[in-house]
């Protein structure tokens, strides 16, 4: 039975926690601690060390899912979750005031294991805000080089993470099947 590992990360309250709770088919452990700073504003707790969660493929494999913690000061994690990862998910608040700041950064930050593996991106909110667009997103990932799969998700819905997950696993492997 093969065993695979996907990285969620990104932002604050972009959705990573929920993401994983919309598809693990385990209860998720999460490492929540009460916010205590800026991020209490957002929202009034925030993953301190990673989330995790288990999604089952058919003919037995498992898809381990780990969260990251969107803060910078937690950054540390990043590189111990990244270990052994063959993807990465990079979800994006589309309510943030520079969501494209936000991708770049986060692009960049996790750039080296991007380019052993692959990423695919999943904006949120945009329910809430529908500018900037998937097309000013495809422009803005076109301006520094990269085509990864960008979609408009509702991390509360399993299907949506299900559409970025399997993206994701196609653009790894074409032959997959999830």
């Amino acid at each position: 039975m093969s065993q695979y590992k996907i990285i969620f990360t990104g932002p604050v309250g972009a959705g990573k926690t929920t993401a994983i709770e919309s598809i693990s088919d385990i209860p998720p452990v999460k490492t929540d601690a009460s916010a205590s700073d800026m991020t209490k504003t957002k929202k009034s707790s925030t993953t301190v060390a990673m989330d995790y969660g288990i999604m089952n493929l058919t003919g037995g494999e498992k898809i381990h899912l780990y969260g990251t913690p969107g803060q910078e000061r937690f950054d540390f994690m990043w590189d111990i979750l990244t270990t052994g990862g063959i993807g990465l998910i990079l979800l994006l608040d589309n309510t943030r005031a520079d969501p494209f700041q936000d991708m770049k950064f986060f692009l960049d930050s996790f750039q080296k294991f991007i380019a052993e593996t692959n990423v695919a991106i999943g904006v949120t909110q945009m329910d809430l805000s529908n500018k900037p667009t998937i097309d000013d997103y495809h422009i803005q990932l076109q301006g520094i080089g990269i085509n990864p799969p960008v979609f408009s998700v509702d991390a509360r819905v399993k299907n949506d993470v299900s559409l970025l997950v399997q993206s994701l696993l196609y653009s790894l492997d074409p032959e997959i099947e999830a």
